[in-house]
């Protein structure tokens, strides 16, 4: 009997490990589920890796831009709310026209000039049919960013709650108000 009592216990654990990334895998939205490499690397990370069942601020970013400054304030957001669950994703993009020439420029004003920690994918489009699978889904359930830096907040089950434009500063009211709403 106790050998039996045993093979059962296994059985269950087993089973309980293999249904485990299936339940990872239900959690996250397909949207998130790609392969992203990032900024000036050959690193790739999965965002359903990164952030599922987890709440995000996603914004599209430039390195020469008048709004670039506010990458303290995004990295500020991070640090405050991470141990929350917060996930902060910066996409770069060219498609204003003000990111920097190069990926190793870009990634000098983010990483050395504003001291970026949190996850910076490497530049791609975020408008338009070649939009990145993560904005293409933005886009539909939002609306495109009409400039750098607007700012997403995309709740646990991976629904936009609001977008802010360029000129909302990352220490606004009303972001950190829809920040600490979804977590």
């Amino acid at each position: 009997m106790k050998g039996l009592k045993r093979v059962l216990m296994i059985s269950a654990l087993v089973a309980g490990l293999a249904s485990a990334p299936v339940a990872l895998a239900q959690s996250c939205p397909a949207f998130l589920d790609h392969e992203q490499r990032k900024l000036h690397s050959s690193e790739t990370v999965n965002l359903c890796d990164l952030a599922a069942g987890k709440p995000l601020l996603v914004v599209n970013t430039a390195s020469r831009c008048g709004f670039t400054g506010q990458f303290e304030g995004l990295e500020a957001l991070h640090k405050r709310y991470a141990d929350d669950g917060l996930v902060v994703v910066g996409f770069a993009s060219d498609d204003f026209r003000q990111e920097a020439d190069s990926e190793e420029e870009a990634a000098t004003v983010c990483f050395k000039n504003f001291g970026v920690t949190f996850t910076m994918i490497a530049p791609g489009a975020v408008t338009g049919g070649d939009a990145n699978p993560v904005f293409r889904e933005i886009n539909e359930q939002s609306q495109p960013p009409r400039w750098n830096f607007t700012k997403y907040v995309i709740d646990r089950e991976g629904k936009v709650v609001q977008s802010f434009p360029s000129r909302v500063r990352p220490d606004d009211r009303e972001l950190i108000r829809t920040v600490e709403s979804v977590l």
